[in-house]
């Protein structure tokens, strides 16, 4: 016994999941994950690193840099930094390789081919 509800022919619903089963919407689903699962990975690695470091690496994290500031600030502040850097660097990357493959697949789509 299946557990989906059926849905009637001809419903927009119906048409999506048929787009959905598409070689054109797995290969924009294919461009979205190689960036997000490699970069939020690094990402991840990265504030662990920050965490763990500020945990038990004090004596590191202490070290003066200059004046009051130390390398813990500057890690801090960085982090910042990586998250204005990912959403620039995806922000190219999905003008270059994701939105045009959701252009072409929305133009499928609205004009009814399947």
């Amino acid at each position: 016994m299946s557990t989906e509800t059926p849905v009637p022919a001809g419903t927009d619903e119906n048409r999506y999941v048929a787009v959905a089963r598409t070689p054109e919407f797995d290969a924009l689903r294919r461009a979205l994950r190689r960036f997000v699962f490699p970069v939020s990975a690094v990402f991840l690695v990265w504030y662990a690193l920050y965490v763990l470091l500020s945990a038990y690496a004090r004596d590191f994290m202490s070290t003066k840099v200059v004046g009051h500031v130390n390398i813990a600030l500057i890690f801090g502040l960085l982090q910042f930094v990586s998250t204005f850097l990912i959403a620039w660097l995806y922000a190219r990357y999905a003008d270059r390789k994701i939105d045009p493959l959701a252009d072409d697949l929305r133009a499928k789509i609205e004009g009814g081919e399947q």
